[in-house]
């Protein structure tokens, strides 16, 4: 008999306060579903769970990246399915006008629609877009390189150069062009033959000169041909004669939870200047021969770019379903460590 401890109460008391800590764990982890609520209930575990969360969220976000690159093939493929329907029958009037049974007048109402068939296949190009981006002119995945001369990027306080993928691939130098009581001062830029020109931002010592192209007016058309970030070791002027080298690279769809896991795409000129049928003319025998020769490569190189695009897309199509499975088995993995078994904790 004990007069000045009552052990049997602090045994008690010890048990009901273990009791009641395992009831409150028990109850917090039935009510919340999960095993793990803090990571002292399994620090390892939590670990463990938290990257495989990781993987499971890029998966998730990897197949909807994916999904995004079939609808941005489907609208090139689109768009080239009707440009091939056009080329068919550019193909059937040049076979029409080169028959003899045609007088001259025919054969320069023939060349009339030829013509504007012949223009709507740069306008579909020159106006296919995804999210703004343009996929059929030749930029699509379009980089800033090193030129071959002169290079902007070893200019001094030139820290970085970019394009918006909406400008053709090529040369262009940049003239500084002093400021008038009209404008500020900027730069102008062109490509080797002068087709294609563009007009900087006010021209400053520290900052971002963007360029945007200019029409066949000279007018600012609001499209950002190319970028130059410029620091505090940028003197303005400095840039005048300098070339910025725009080349033709992949755009690239990230298809996997990890760096560097992707798939890259470039689709070529479906101008008819990328397809080399901008000169024909229909007109004459001669012309109506040659254009049947031409439209036969350009039809060739369409149905070639649309199967590329198909192959492509089939394959994401797979990605997509190797993605949802890795995900479904990768979660249930990371349910046995983070989710709670209600049988066990009742």
């Amino acid at each position: 008999m004990r007069i000045n401890h009552n052990i049997t109460a602090l045994n008690t008391y010890r048990q009901y306060n273990t009791a009641n800590n395992a009831q409150a764990k028990s109850m917090e982890k039935l009510s919340s579903g999960q095993r793990i609520n803090s990571a002292a209930d399994d620090a390892a575990g939590l670990a463990i769970s938290e990257k495989m969360r990781g993987q499971i969220r890029g998966l998730d976000q990897a197949s909807r990246n994916a999904q995004d690159g079939v609808s941005l093939i489907q609208t090139a493929e689109g768009a080239l399915s009707e440009t091939t329907d056009i080329l068919q029958r550019m193909r059937e009037l040049s076979v029409q006008s080169a028959n003899d049974t045609n007088t001259d007048a025919d054969r320069d109402s023939l060349n009339k629609e030829f013509s504007q068939l012949n223009e709507e296949v740069s306008r579909i190009a020159n106006n296919t877009e995804f999210n703004t981006k343009k996929l059929l002119n030749g930029n699509f995945g379009a980089t800033v390189g090193k030129a071959a001369t002169n290079d902007i990027l070893g200019t001094t306080g030139v820290s970085s150069v970019s394009t918006s993928g909406g400008l053709a691939a090529g040369t262009y130098t940049l003239t500084k062009v002093d400021a008038t009581a009209d404008e500020a001062a900027h730069y102008t830029a062109k490509n080797a033959d002068g087709s294609i020109k563009l007009k900087s931002t006010e021209d400053k010592a520290n900052g971002t000169l963007v360029f945007n192209v200019l029409d066949a007016n000279d007018k600012d058309t609001g499209v950002v041909g190319f970028t130059i970030n410029t620091n505090g070791g940028y003197t303005v002027g400095d840039a005048t004669t300098k070339n910025v080298e725009v080349v033709n690279g992949t755009t690239n769809f990230q298809i996997g939870a990890n760096k560097e896991q992707t798939l890259g795409l470039n689709i070529s000129n479906m101008t008819s200047k990328g397809l080399q049928i901008d000169g024909e003319d229909i007109s004459s025998y001669d012309g109506a021969q040659k254009a049947i020769t031409s439209l036969d490569s350009a039809i060739k190189s369409v149905s070639d770019e649309r199967a590329k695009l198909g192959a492509v897309q089939n394959r994401l199509d797979h990605t997509i379903n190797n993605l949802s499975t890795s995900s479904e088995n990768l979660t249930a993995s990371e349910s046995r460590i983070r989710d709670v078994d209600y049988a066990l904790a009742a």
